[in-house]
């Protein structure tokens, strides 16, 4: 049998009983939109990150936008974003007649390039949106700083990293999307903390924005059939709360389980020429949402190698932001963006889930070995 991305089958089974009740007990009330189960999540998920408000929405995508919106950006504003992250971080900004502007990343974390933020700033840069790309946070203290120096809003696109912790020089933890204005999460069923379906989250520390958030959510309205802005339709339909009420009982040792097979992978992959293996910064822990290494030169013929052996892989992303076409007219870019596009040519994600046998990655870890003699 092939070894697959992840084994979302395997890890339903292992709660299987707890799912099942759960649902069937949304399905008995038959209250779908807006159930209790919905404002539980939002209270247990507020209450794991120490974060003062949680809004649930549909999903990660509008999370972004839903974000946006309620800092009221406005066309022509624009957005710092890193080059080499999913297309949905800056597909936001465009949506909304908002500019992206194209930063480098850490060729080692994957994170955005401090670096290249402040030279990336002009007067009509509003936003940065740092990716906690792969598992880990980005350094969110030098982040929060040089926003405070330009009055910058940060947006944290977290839909990697749920259950991460940053750690501030001065020692002080805090949970990766609670540090910036706004954080934002996708609960898509791949994720470290995933539903059925689609979903996704909000957080923020300030109350008035909170308010401002759900309002966007529902139409633009705190009072039903009364609209005081425009907003959109965005919800987490009750079954998905369910499902997410449980398996936020088991993340941590979802987050265990992936670190130790992440910890298992470096071991096996030491000294095979030609693979590098993801960095971890220091200033974060590592939840592995993926596990990306970096191939030198011949990526595509080891992926194709692994899948005649039964072995799946993935590219995230075999592209960066600037060479796609969709960004080509809308987006703006100040500096080099070499890393981006050689981790495009170079990064391969192997299996990476909660349910990975260690079998699974001797068999994985010998057939790259094999290739790279």
């Amino acid at each position: 049998m092939a070894i697959p991305m992840l084994d979302l089958k395997g890890q339903y089974k292992k709660i299987k009983p707890e799912i099942d009740a759960a649902i069937q007990q949304v399905l008995d009330n038959s209250n779908f939109i807006n159930g209790s189960e919905v404002n539980e999540f939002e209270i247990n998920l507020a209450e794991y990150l120490n974060s003062r408000y949680v809004i649930a929405c549909a999903n990660g995508t509008d999370a972004l936008q839903i974000a946006m919106m309620a800092l009221e950006l406005k066309p022509g504003d624009e957005v710092i974003v890193p080059a080499f992250t999913y297309a949905a971080t800056a597909e936001v900004v465009g949506l909304l007649g908002l500019v992206p502007v194209l930063v480098d990343v850490d060729p080692g974390t994957f994170n955005i390039k401090i670096e290249d933020i402040e030279p990336s700033i002009s007067n009509k840069t509003k936003a940065i949106v740092p990716v906690h790309l792969f598992g880990q946070t980005c350094d969110m203290e030098r982040i929060m700083e040089i926003a405070g120096r330009h009055n910058l809003f940060v947006i944290e696109d977290n839909a990697q990293a749920l259950g991460a912790k940053y750690t501030y020089s001065d020692g002080r933890e805090v949970y990766a999307g609670t540090i910036g204005h706004i954080g934002c999460t996708s609960f898509f069923p791949t994720k470290n903390l995933g539903c059925y379906g689609d979903g996704g989250a909000i957080f923020t520390q300030d109350k008035e924005l909170a308010s401002k958030i759900r309002m966007v959510t529902d139409h633009g309205q705190k009072v039903k059939y009364f609209h005081d802005i425009i907003g959109c339709n965005s919800r987490l339909d009750t079954i998905q709360a369910a499902v997410l009420n449980i398996k936020l009982s088991h993340l941590d040792e979802y987050s265990v389980a992936r670190y130790r097979f992440a910890q298992r992978y470096k071991q096996l992959l030491k000294g095979v020429d030609g693979i590098i293996v993801p960095e971890e910064s220091g200033n974060s822990t590592h939840v592995y949402h993926q596990f990306t290494i970096l191939v030198k030169g011949r990526r595509d013929e080891l992926r194709q190698y692994l899948t005649e052996k039964g072995i799946t892989s993935m590219i995230y992303y075999p592209m960066s932001l600037n060479n796609q076409k969709a960004f080509g007219k809308i987006s703006e870019i100040r500096v080099s963006l070499d890393n981006s596009e050689y981790l495009a040519d170079q990064v391969l994600s192997l299996p990476m889930h909660t349910e990975l046998k260690d079998e699974d990655q001797i068999t994985i870890c010998k057939a790259i070995s094999d290739f790279c003699k």
